[in-house]
């Protein structure tokens, strides 16, 4: 039978060891410090562009690693109409949607106020707004009773399955949330990057609902992090990184949780892991400037609010390429008014005719600009 480190004597003090983890904490400060100084050289508009990026891809990452896959488009969307910015174009966003963009700008846009538990009982609500997982109704917005028996978390199939980990009773949530909620908000020596580590381990080992703790974790993570950096605006995406290494993510994190309270190994892979994060945040910061390229060679030049709409749709992660059907769909208009647009838009030099013809003839956004 497996021995927890919620089991463990010492637990929840943690430790790890400081010179050990030196290193890699000096490492992403420094990589953090040249983020936030090469974003702060851009313009407002900007900077809101490329936090809005950011934070689609946390929204969209971090349930695709609980294996649930969101609309990026409606993501976007639903940010940029919470944050007052342009959303035309874009689709209205369902309930999973709007409940975790909720969760995720409370944690990030507010990160000074403290973490109560009325406040995450607000954020596993959102997150599910029918009172069910699936087909499955769960407790909302309160801690996980013990009537569903042991959370576990459990792979394989039905019966058969390996036990990775197994939450403590839900007769201790009270006392240890309490604890934990405590110590995030304490005043205190440890760098708020390691309390983002800390508190992203300890959360997800509680385990304190029957299910969004993941996501809620994550989100508790990025409000640590966003207090590190000491800005509303999110520049780098944790989740994005987890989800790509989620195979070692989950080996670490379960190791962790069959260890004892000396977590140095966990730490310094959410350093590594954070680091590698942080070295990705170029390629949004290069899809905004193209972006600002784009704009820039079309400023001058009348066009409409149609080819407005489109122009941003393809800027903004669309899928494909652009032909005069996908046009008249996104713009709303004739099928006509669309090939009339949209040459406009490739004599401007900011639409370029793919090979081919008739029925095939696309169209994608041009690299010269």
């Amino acid at each position: 039978m497996s021995i927890y480190v919620h089991q463990r004597p010492g637990w929840p003090a943690f430790e790890w060891d400081a010179r050990a983890v030196a290193g890699a904490l000096a490492d992403v400060r420094h990589r953090q410090g040249l983020l936030l100084g090469r974003m702060g050289q851009l313009g407002f508009d900007l900077q809101t562009e490329a936090g809005l990026s950011v934070l689609t891809r946390e929204v969209v990452t971090s349930s695709a690693i609980e294996g649930e896959m969101l609309n990026p488009e409606e993501v976007r969307s639903s940010i940029a109409r919470r944050l007052g910015l342009d959303a035309a174009g874009l689709p209205n966003a369902g309930h999973d949607v709007e409940g975790i963009v909720e969760m995720m700008l409370d944690a990030t846009r507010d990160f000074l106020a403290p973490l109560t538990d009325e406040r995450l009982f607000a954020w596993h609500s959102a997150l599910f707004p029918t009172g069910r997982s699936g087909m499955h109704r769960i407790t909302v917005g309160a801690w996980r009773t013990g009537t569903s028996g042991p959370m576990q978390v459990v792979s394989g199939a039905i019966g058969k399955g390996k036990v990775h980990f197994e939450a403590p009773e839900a007769s201790r949530l009270p006392s240890e949330m309490q604890r934990f909620l405590a110590w995030f908000d304490q005043p205190a020596a440890t760098d708020p990057v390691l309390k983002a580590a800390v508190a992203y381990l300890w959360f997800v080992t509680i385990h304190p609902f029957e299910d969004g703790n993941g996501r809620i974790a994550r989100a508790i993570a990025d409000m640590a992090l966003a207090r590190a950096d000491n800005t509303q605006e999110r520049f780098y995406s944790m989740s994005a990184q987890i989800e790509v290494e989620r195979k070692s993510y989950y080996q670490e994190l379960e190791s962790a949780q069959k260890g004892d309270v000396e977590i140095t190994p966990w730490i310094l892979w959410f350093l590594e892991c954070l680091g590698r994060a942080i070295d990705r945040a170029d390629d949004i910061l290069a899809a905004v400037l193209h972006k600002a390229r784009v704009w820039r060679r079309i400023s001058g030049h009348p066009i409409n609010d149609r080819q407005r709409v489109v122009v941003n749709r393809l800027l903004g992660g669309f899928v494909g390429n652009l032909t005069s059907s996908k046009y008249a769909k996104l713009a709303k208009c004739s099928p006509d008014t669309a090939l009339r647009d949209i040459q406009v838009l490739a004599d401007l030099g900011v639409l370029v005719r793919n090979p081919g013809g008739g029925r095939s003839t696309s169209y994608r956004l041009t690299d010269e600009v």
